[in-house]
């Protein structure tokens, strides 16, 4: 089984969470991308994130299937972040002369969530003052 079929593509209210690996193959690719866009289509979706940590290195066609990935849910009108692009994947990005226009990065899944108004619950001690 190729590790990209058991990948999850999480639903947070309406904003959906999920991965690329690195080892994509042709038929994977296009079912993730199905998937994906006819859930932000069903499901009113308005925000995606595409969490890449787990790349180490990019090549042509995984960094294609990320544009198309991008381009596509942001005509569906759903805000595309990518996050966790490592050093080695950004240089890359820019070596083959590829641009994910329209979408934002973030350092980690944490700060895109943020970058698409979702806020990091503060702390029980920090809410209720402290008992004298």
């Amino acid at each position: 089984m190729n590790a990209q079929e058991g990948l999850p593509i999480l639903r947070l209210g309406d904003v959906l969470l999920t991965g690329l690996l690195s080892d994509l193959d042709d038929k994977t690719a296009l079912r993730f991308t199905e998937e994906l866009t006819a859930r932000i289509s069903d499901e009113g979706i308005r925000g995606v994130i595409i969490d890449i940590s787990r790349l180490e290195i990019i090549d042509s066609f995984v960094a294609r299937v990320l544009m198309q990935l991008a381009d596509t849910g942001r005509l569906l009108g759903a805000r595309m972040v990518v996050a966790g692009m490592r050093p080695a994947v950004a240089i890359t990005l820019s070596e083959l002369g590829l641009q994910l226009t329209g979408v934002r990065t973030a350092l980690n899944a944490e700060q895109a969530m943020e970058l698409l108004g979702w806020r990091r619950p503060v702390e029980a001690a920090e809410e209720a003052p402290h008992a004298p």
